[in-house]
């Protein structure tokens, strides 16, 4: 099944360090443009563990991205990263440090159309106990992307060529946190 697919376009997140924050979960895999809370936080690892966003925690809330490298590792424990040709292919991996942003009024993304879950509506929001986001008829309290584009598509290459695939997605501006 192919993974979602994010390209953070103008995130206040690229320059602003305060709002990348590292996870791990030793339990579940997360695909960039996947939300959650900030859990607990494990100083020694200095890493929090991804929450569930519960009723009436729509707010602060994470969006999983890291960059879409494999990691490899040989038979000494050494671990290499190498390019990805693939992006729908990538995830991040349960028992590995990942990063994610906390979004941010007036930022654009274009994610997978397999990113959010229902009828295609005027906006992207958060909704409790699921981590993906979902459409919806109005912006809700708590993070909220208004839809601008849902015929957007992202260009994936292949191993000889480059941009020969192109896998539908939506362009979206958050308009609330």
């Amino acid at each position: 099944m192919a993974k979602i697919v994010l390209i953070p376009s103008l995130v206040a997140a690229k320059n602003i360090d305060s709002l990348n924050q590292s996870f791990l979960d030793s339990a579940n895999d997360y695909d960039n443009g996947m939300v959650f809370k900030a859990g607990v936080y494990d100083s020694a690892k200095q890493t929090y563990t991804p929450a569930a966003i519960g009723s009436g925690e729509l707010h602060d809330v994470y969006m999983a991205f890291s960059p879409e490298d494999s990691i490899m590792t040989d038979e000494m424990g050494n671990q290499y990263k190498i390019g990805l040709n693939d992006p729908r292919n990538f995830t991040n991996s349960k028992g590995l440090v990942f990063s994610a942003y906390r979004p941010q009024v007036g930022d654009k993304i274009l994610i997978s159309a397999n990113g959010i879950e229902g009828t295609a509506d005027d906006y992207a929001v958060v909704a409790a106990g699921e981590n993906k986001l979902q459409y919806a008829s109005a912006a809700v309290s708590g993070l909220s992307y208004k839809v601008w584009d849902d015929s957007a598509y992202i260009s994936i290459g292949g191993a000889s060529a480059i941009g020969t695939q192109r896998v539908a997605a939506v362009l979206l501006e958050c308009v609330a946190i």
